[in-house]
């Protein structure tokens, strides 16, 4: 599933995989930012292929887990990319260590991340013209975000000019910014402490008040 298509009247991955045996192809999932290592490969799929960089938070590369001689088809790849498009002795290494600490180490629920945001949520309602709440990943992940809603005839300002000042600030902070013509913008929490929250209240605060180098 992604927030980039329609979430509906679409094959599940084991459905996918059923079709792609009748007809004698291999089934590839791009899972790139999901969390789960097995569950695709166990539904049927033949290839999945995973961003190192993203949930597993390892360096800039990937993984691909999948069927012995599809895997093998892959890594013929690497005859036919270029130095500067492959991944570092260090980028190995780095994502080894992602892996196995994201294997091992325990994981914040979605419950979890929600308790994190309480206060955030709190202090960005109290300011004029933002609207926060806890909204749930809309791929059926367990993962809670803060959902903060600019009305901009109140604040006065674009929501994009406002996450563009955010972006550029002495501290960069990027928001998930998919819906931001609508005046709407996420923040994923996964990776933030309370005080970090803090941090970013008080940036957005700081904009809305017409500090412009805040």
């Amino acid at each position: 599933k992604s927030h980039h298509c329609v979430q509906k009247s679409h094959l599940d991955v084991a459905q996918a995989a059923a079709v792609a045996r009748q007809h004698g192809v291999p089934l590839i999932v791009d899972a790139a930012a999901e969390e789960d290592l097995q569950c695709y490969y166990q539904a049927g799929a033949d290839l999945v292929i995973y961003s190192g960089a993203k949930a597993i938070e390892g360096p800039t590369s990937g993984l691909v887990i999948g069927r012995h001689h599809y895997v093998e088809w892959v890594k013929r790849q690497t005859n036919g990319i270029g130095r500067a498009m492959k991944v570092g002795k260090e980028g190995i290494l780095g994502l080894t260590q992602a892996i196995e600490n994201y294997l091992t180490q325990p994981k914040i629920s979605g419950a979890q991340m929600a308790e994190k945001m309480t206060a955030f949520i709190e202090q960005l309602n109290s300011l004029n013209g933002v609207t926060a709440r806890v909204v749930w990943d809309a791929a059926g992940r367990d993962i809670a975000r803060a959902e903060i809603k600019f009305d901009e005839a109140a604040i006065q300002q674009r929501t994009g000019d406002l996450v563009q000042a955010l972006k550029n600030g002495e501290v960069a902070i990027y928001f998930r910014g998919y819906k931001a013509n609508e005046g709407i913008i996420e923040a994923d929490v996964r990776s933030v402490s309370a005080d970090q929250l803090h941090t970013i209240f008080t940036r957005i605060q700081a904009l809305l008040n017409g500090e412009k180098n805040a």
